[in-house]
Formats: C-alpha cells, structure tokens, sequence
C-alpha cells in the first residue's frame, strides 16, 4: 500500500494527470518512496547546492545543446535542463516497456526490409503503394540492396508517453540518427555520484553494459565477418546542435570521430586517413542525414559526406548504421500503420499501443479534423524536434486557420492525434516540487540480438503547461531508473 503523505506545495496538482510519483490521493507510489523521502527532508539551501554543483558539473564536461534561433545571429550553446529528482519505474512495469519496443522495431526493421526488396506489404494491400514512392525519406538507391546482417535500424529511439490511467502509448519512432544517449549516460554518472547513497539504495539496473551493447552492434555488422573492424562516427561538425553527443559517444566506445573530409573512397572501399596513412574502415556510424551522405548519389554540393561511399556500400565493403532510407519507416503517417506492420510481419497483437491517429488523405478523416482542429494535435509528418506542429487547445484562431489551410492545400503533408494528458513527474524548482509533463525515449540498440537501455531517457517539457519536451524547444531531461524489483 502506498501510505506516505505529499508533504510538498498545497498547489501541486496530481488529479488531473497521471502523476509519476503521486497517487490521486497524493500518496506516494511505493516505488518512489526513498526518493520521495529524501527530497521531502533535504533543506531548499542543500538542494541548492546539489543543483549548483550538477550545472557545474555540466559546464566543466561541456555537456551542452545548440539551439539555433532566426532572431539570433549566432547559435546559442547551453547546458541542458536537468532536474535531479529521478524518474523511477518499477521492475515489471518496464518489463512490458522492454517486450514492446522489441517488437516494435523488429517489426519496423521487417518493413524496412521489405519495401526495399519485394514489397510484399505493399503487394498484400496492407500499406497503401503511394506512401511508400511518395515518401520524403524513401531511397530508391536502396533497393535490392543487401544490408548486413539485415539489420537497418542498428539504433533507435521509440518515444513513450502515458495516458491519464498510466498507460504506455508510443508517440513516434525515431529510425534515422535518435539522439539523447549522451544524456542518458551523463545524467546517470551524476546521479549516482552526487546522490550516491540514494542510488545504492533503491538497487536501480544499470547502464554501463548498454554502450558495450551498442558497440558490439557496429561490429556486428562488419563485412565479412572482420573480428576486429574499424569503425567510426560520421559527424557533420562542431557546429551541429548534437556534436556533443557525437564526441561523448566517440571517445566511450573508442572508436573514431570523423568528418566527410577525413575519408577518402579508392577501388569501392573507404579509407580512413590519419597518421599512418590510410585504414580500410568497416563500419560507419552516421549522424547525418541521407541527403548529406553522397554528392555522387545524393544531393550534389553536399559538403558534409563522402563522394563514392554509396559505391563501396553497395559493393559490401562498409557498412552504414542505420541504413540509407530508414526514415521511411519513422514517417508520421507511416507510423500510423505500425500495429498492421507487427501483425503481419509477426503474427501478433502489439503490445504497446499507438497514440490513435488520423490519416488526413482520408476524406471522412481530414473533414473530421478540419472541423476540430481546436481539440487535436497536428504534426507535419517529415519534421520532427517540436518542429511544424499545432497544438490545438494551446493555438490561436491565427493558427489553426493557417494549419486548416496548410491541410487542405497538402493533406498527405500531416497527420492529426489524439490530444493525449501527456503523464508529469515532480521537478525541482526554487526548492518546491513542481509538475511538469514527461515523455520517455526508450532506446533499442540491434545486432545478433537487441538490447533495449533499461530506463531510457525521460524528457521534461521545462514550461508550466507545456507539452513540447523536446531539447530544441527548451526541454531537459532526468535521469531514469528501473528498478531491480
């Protein structure tokens, strides 16, 4: 039973939201009891300096974000928001999390597969033919092309959320280049330093194997079974708004940071230029987009990738992690077929649900919408990062006039939600537990198995009110522990 009593603001509101933490009766979950405990008793000048002392932190490690505003004429570097009041969930509530997003992207990687080969999907009237070819992200380039081990999707990033009864929905499918390890590494290591006998104590899973996980991934893929391959990030630079990331996970799985120009392709391989002249390399780990990664294949006064590296990759002389053309698949309307796609690829019921969605080439389902606008969510379906969305009940008349507009022109360009009361979790702020809305990026690292990060890495919409978590909409993010029991 859960007895202990909220002993925080009079104004925090657990009823109207699932609240992480807090029953509807404001007892606390039994699961967040020794968190709740110690936060309750700590003095506003302690937490304080705990705070002080992770900003810190942050700053001397270079644990940041850029966000690129059109008002600004530089793009602005800041640490990411983050709240030390952990998420916490219990054992077997993320053993479903775990089975689901399993299933999810080996279904996902299943279509991948197909709509590249034989478009079996496509044959049996389960997907529409139209938003295959007409995709943004579909690579023609791609097909009848062999992948290594068939594996497309080596990481991805399935965003969660939770209804008002506590229910996991998926939110969207992250396939091409998920971003947030870094986070949901660094916030770790912080936690369980500067909050280290609370951590011990609540017996939380680890996370340490998981980047061993998500190496022997890369080198699964290696051609032709090399044992001991070379491997390395493709960065487009210092000035991309995840180059943190990008060095972070560089330097903790040891493998190399590279740009376009420190690769070369000769005799349909890539070689790695450095001091000892130039290393065949195995595998890339790309963080650019497809359109970036070819001049000769793709778009033509790209700077960022490799001329000749689709040539080597359809040789098999490298590998690419995730393949070109994945983003087909974490298309927005794409995703509302994601259920059919795990019934017919595997023969089963999904177990995690979609956020109920509507089609909007659809005529019954764009008229719905377009009369009510005001009450859903509306998404472009090529953008992503909080980026070409309408939140109705947020928007103004201006807005959804302009978005009803936008729909009518283009229809295949969006879909429409469910406006979902998106779960909130207790932050800190001026030393008062406060209710912010939470997502929870979960992610899936595939090889000769996959391997789903216990925890993941909980996003925070900063703002009172706000839906938008997304770092480049000023979002943070908490650390994530799944318990051990």
């Amino acid at each position: 039973m859960s007895t202990a009593k909220q002993s925080q603001s009079p104004f925090y509101d657990s009823q109207s939201f699932y609240d992480e933490m807090f029953d509807k009766d404001s007892s606390v979950r039994p699961h967040y009891s020794q968190v709740h405990r110690l936060f309750d008793r700590m003095k506003p000048a302690e937490l304080g300096m705990r705070q002080q002392a992770i900003n810190q932190r942050m700053m001397e490690e270079g644990i940041t974000f850029t966000l690129y505003d059109g008002a600004q004429q530089e793009p602005l570097e800041r640490t990411i928001p983050f709240d030390y009041i952990p998420r916490v969930i219990p054992k077997h509530e993320w053993e479903v999390v775990d089975r689901g997003v399993k299933q999810r992207t080996k279904a996902l990687n299943l279509f991948i597969k197909d709509i590249y080969h034989k478009q079996q999907i496509v044959a049996d009237g389960v997907i529409p033919r139209r938003m295959i070819v007409a995709n943004t992200y579909f690579r023609p380039e791609m097909a009848g092309l062999t992948v290594p081990g068939d594996v497309y999707i080596t990481a991805s990033g399935i965003d969660l959320i939770r209804d008002e009864k506590g229910r996991y929905y998926v939110l969207e499918d992250n396939l091409r280049s998920p971003s947030g390890f870094s986070y949901l590494f660094k916030g770790r290591t912080l936690m369980s330093e500067l909050f280290h006998d609370l951590y011990l104590s609540c017996s939380v899973q680890s996370v340490d194997r998981s980047l061993n996980c998500f190496l022997s991934s890369l080198r699964s893929l290696a051609p032709n079974g090399n044992s001991n391959p070379l491997i390395v990030l493709l960065t487009p630079g210092s000035y991309n708004s995840a180059y943190y990331e990008h060095t972070f996970l560089a330097q903790q799985m040891g493998i190399h940071l590279v740009e376009g120009r420190d690769l070369v392709y000769k005799d349909h391989k890539i070689y790695l230029r450095d001091l000892r002249g130039l290393r065949q390399v195995d595998v890339i780990y790309r963080r650019i987009d497809d359109q970036f990664l070819d001049p000769l294949t793709f778009q033509p006064d790209s700077m960022l990738g490799v001329p000749g590296l689709m040539n080597a990759y359809r040789a098999g002389n490298v590998a690419i992690a995730n393949a070109p053309g994945t983003g087909v698949a974490d298309d927005k309307a794409i995703y509302a077929y994601v259920p059919d796609m795990i019934r017919y690829y595997l023969g089963e019921e999904p177990i995690l649900h979609n956020v109920p969605t509507y089609i909007l080439t659809r005529k019954e389902e764009r008229e719905y919408v377009l009369e009510h606008l005001h009450q859903l969510v509306v998404k472009e379906t090529s953008l992503s990062g909080g980026y070409g969305m309408l939140i109705g009940q947020s928007a103004t008349a201006k807005e959804i006039e302009a978005f009803a507009a936008a729909i009518k022109k283009e229809p295949s360009r969006y879909i429409a939600q469910t406006t979902m009361k998106l779960s909130q979790a207790p932050v800190m702020v001026d030393g008062q537990m406060t209710p912010r809305h939470i997502d929870l990026r979960a992610f899936a690292l595939m090889g000769s198995d996959t391997h789903v990060i216990p925890g993941g890495l909980t996003r925070v919409a900063m703002q009172q009110g706000s839906l938008v978590v997304n770092s480049s909409q000023g979002g943070g993010v908490k650390d994530t522990w799944v318990l051990n029991r």
